[in-house]
């Protein structure tokens, strides 16, 4: 098949592009930066470098690919590593999340694209109520903090957009971490773990799912191909509080334990959303997806995953 991949030098289109070169498809995959375009060429992919919110371009470059299937991985949250950069990256990835995706769908419509599939995300936005596991028949959240209100509106209306479109998939992805992604070796959210600046607040309850970055390629990848339209939870299989996946964390890259901050000092400093994921949010189950997109996890559990970010000797000296 032919696929048009927009955002594909992101994360999750670096390690997808060879998973769908290697079953036989053949991609045209977006980048902002003509920079990129060599990359891109060498993954496997025939580039097409734009503005993803330039409605002309957009239309005319899926035109021009005339794809069987969309994939819409964009995103700007490669930007988010640092606490500052946090708030800008999510009020472009919002509209990415709004206008981008309203932008791609229209040009699928003039493709004739018979199949899209695109980014969701389940690490928050759950109603924090009833278990601690959700699946993608329960709600999300009918009445979040004022900080996750703009994208919890931005994640529901790609979701309804996509779902509605006829053939459209939303993939509901994990918290990722893995190559690429601000939870790798290096990265910034590991190298606060190893200073000890990410600590444990109040009882450290709030449930994540994560999702080391191949296994969301893999997925993906499978949504390409199979599945029933809908929205799919896309995440390992042990879904565990923040109280117990920390430390993990902590002692595989070579840190001390986690500090435990209580929340009423750490609410002032991390804002509500940080509060929520801290000791209200709610993970995922992932069995939608193993059954209808015939997907499994290479990294199961985050347990396995969190072994490859250990620093190298060296680098744990110098810690």
């Amino acid at each position: 098949m032919r696929i048009f991949l927009a955002g594909a030098t992101g994360a999750i289109g670096t390690r997808l592009v060879p998973q769908l070169v290697a079953g036989g498809h053949t991609v045209v995959g977006t980048t902002r930066h003509a920079g990129k375009a060599d990359r891109l060429r060498f993954l496997g992919a025939e580039p097409a470098v734009l503005d993803p919110l330039d409605r002309a371009a957009v239309i005319a470059a899926v035109e021009k690919a005339a794809p069987d299937v969309l994939v819409h991985e964009l995103t700007a949250l490669s930007a988010a590593g640092s606490p500052r950069a946090f708030t800008k990256a999510f009020v472009e990835t919002n509209r990415l999340r709004t206008e981008g995706t309203d932008i791609l769908l229209d040009a699928a419509r003039a493709a004739g694209v018979r199949r899209v599939v695109a980014q969701s995300f389940g690490g928050w936005p759950y109603a924090r109520t009833g278990g601690p596991v959700k699946t993608e028949e329960d709600p999300l959240d009918p009445d979040p903090v004022p900080a996750a209100a703009p994208g919890l509106a931005a994640i529901r209306h790609l979701e309804e957009a996509v779902t509605g479109y006829g053939e459209g998939l939303a993939l509901r992805y994990g918290g990722f971490y893995g190559p690429g992604t601000s939870l790798a070796p290096g990265g910034p959210h590991v190298e606060l773990v190893r200073k000890r600046r990410f600590p444990i607040v109040g009882d450290g309850a709030g449930v994540w799912s994560f999702l080391h970055i191949d296994d969301a390629a893999a997925a993906t990848a499978a949504a390409v191909e199979r599945g029933a339209p809908g929205v799919y939870n896309i995440a390992d299989d042990e879904p565990a509080p923040v109280r117990e996946w920390l430390p993990v964390l902590a002692a595989e890259v070579g840190a001390p334990p986690p500090r435990h901050l209580p929340g009423w000092v750490a609410r002032p400093l991390i804002g509500g959303l940080f509060m929520v994921m801290m000791t209200s949010a709610r993970g995922m189950s992932n069995a939608k997806a193993k059954r209808e997109l015939g997907w499994t996890p290479a990294y199961p559990s985050w347990r396995v995953g969190f072994r490859e970010l250990a620093p190298a000797v060296g680098d744990r000296r110098a810690a």
